[in-house]
């Protein structure tokens, strides 16, 4: 099987939209996981007077953990699929909250521009044709010193926890997504796991996009060794060859 990209795979979310919320739920930790992710940014008061981008909102579970944890923030949040940010969209949400249509790599095409104080990124980065890419406009949106936190499927690389994410995939997800007409997606979404970087080849993607005080911090439940959160700076000063 070939990987999804691009308008293929925001075709296949828009699709999986309308159950998407559904199957995430049946997830332990899954709404929790991403509060979890959304503190370690450490962003002072409560994120009061920031700016936060919450890239690849999807249907607005990172969205909703970013303003459940920063409740003073302005967050806009972006995707790429019409579906799923039209579901996003629907819920109610407090002031200062926007949502945005656009790919990861052309955001400014979108008018979403200018620093923001911290970027979150959920679920995003082993989904994208060209993650460096993605990271160095990343960087570009973030204000010097600005903050980034990145939660991901990023196996250990031990044996054992690309087994277990096998295991759930093949014994539950796959079965209850494929039932509802979503299999080739998942099955993109598995696969995709199992061929992006490990956690400590994403680390080190992360300080060569610009990024220092990299931290690699688990997750609980079954999810550890297969899930991780990533923070990180922006550098002052961009490294030799960043585009």
């Amino acid at each position: 099987m070939t990987l999804l990209r691009d308008k293929e795979l925001a075709t296949a979310f828009d699709h999986a939209a309308r159950s998407y919320d559904t199957l995430v739920a049946a997830n332990p930790g899954y709404h929790s996981h991403l509060r979890r992710s959304a503190r370690r940014l450490g962003l002072p008061h409560d994120g009061a007077g920031l700016r936060v981008l919450d890239l690849g909102c999807g249907t607005g579970a990172s969205t909703a953990a970013l303003a459940r944890v920063l409740p003073g923030a302005a967050i806009t949040a972006v995707d790429a699929s019409a579906g799923m940010l039209e579901r996003a969209a629907a819920k109610p949400w407090r002031p200062g909250v926007t949502f945005v249509h656009a790919p990861a790599e052309r955001l400014a095409e979108a008018g979403v521009d200018g620093h923001f104080d911290a970027v979150f990124a959920a679920y995003l980065f082993r989904n994208a044709a060209d993650p460096d890419g993605v990271l160095a406009t990343v960087r570009n949106l973030l204000a010097p010193g600005g903050r980034l936190a990145v939660h991901e499927y990023t196996l250990s690389g031990r044996a054992g926890h690309r087994a277990v994410w096998n295991a759930v995939c093949g014994g539950a997800v796959l079965p209850v997504a494929t039932a509802l007409g979503d299999g080739r997606l998942y099955r993109h979404l598995r696969r995709s796991v199992v061929e992006f970087d490990t956690a400590g080849e994403f680390a080190a993607r992360l300080r060569a996009a610009g990024f220092d005080r990299v931290r690699v911090l688990p997750l609980p439940g079954w999810q550890t060794g297969i899930t991780h959160t990533f923070v990180a700076t922006r550098q002052h000063t961009a490294p030799t060859g960043l585009r």
